[in-house]
């Protein structure tokens, strides 16, 4: 049995801004791809064509938990496996950067709980295959089927008899069954 409960990998996240296509947003930016083991970046320019420019954005680390293994088997079964980004605009808009990219995961069901909130975007990037080598691996070493249990009624009788209706220490003069429209003289409540 392995004891490995995490397993950390530092991912290198390319942004290409593109020119905005209305004249309220003057640039458009998107994370485009993956860079597995990649070293330290702060936005450096890694390609240039015309007014395109791709950025070696950030690296972060793809941890893997032993216990989201469902979610990795989720994320693999996809036609297009895929790592989900999550990126923060920035409080103050800066001329080059209004992003920050704050989180990268594997995890489907993670990715979907942060596009559901809407205060961050959300993107799915095509993982390379040694990625999806890595992923599989972790998941094949961790991951056990739940045996699905249905769960048995109580065996306890319903057709016997009530012993009481609601609270016994409170004394009713009529039905406790009663329509609630009308409150009747008769009660002590």
């Amino acid at each position: 049995m392995n004891t490995e409960r995490i397993r950390s990998m530092p991912v290198g996240i390319v942004v290409r801004r593109l020119p905005g296509v209305t004249r309220w947003q003057k640039w458009t930016w998107r994370p485009v791809s993956l860079l597995p083991g990649a070293g330290p970046a702060d936005w450096s320019v890694l390609r240039q064509e015309g007014e395109a420019v791709e950025y070696h954005a950030v690296t972060l680390p793809l941890e893997l938990h032993r216990a989201d293994t469902e979610a990795y088997l989720t994320t693999l079964s996809d036609k297009v496996p895929s790592i989900y980004v999550v990126m923060r605009p920035l409080e103050e808009i800066e001329q080059d950067v209004p992003l920050e990219v704050s989180l990268i995961t594997a995890s489907a069901f993670e990715g979907q709980d942060y596009a559901d909130t809407g205060d961050v975007l959300v993107e799915k990037i095509p993982m390379p295959p040694g990625l999806i080598a890595w992923i599989r691996d972790f998941v094949a070493m961790h991951h056990e089927e739940e045996i699905f249990v249905k769960r048995k009624r109580d065996r306890a009788r319903i057709d016997l008899e009530e012993d009481g209706i609601g609270d016994p220490r409170i004394r009713q003069l009529s039905d406790v069954y009663r329509a609630p429209g009308r409150k009747p003289k008769d009660s002590l409540q």
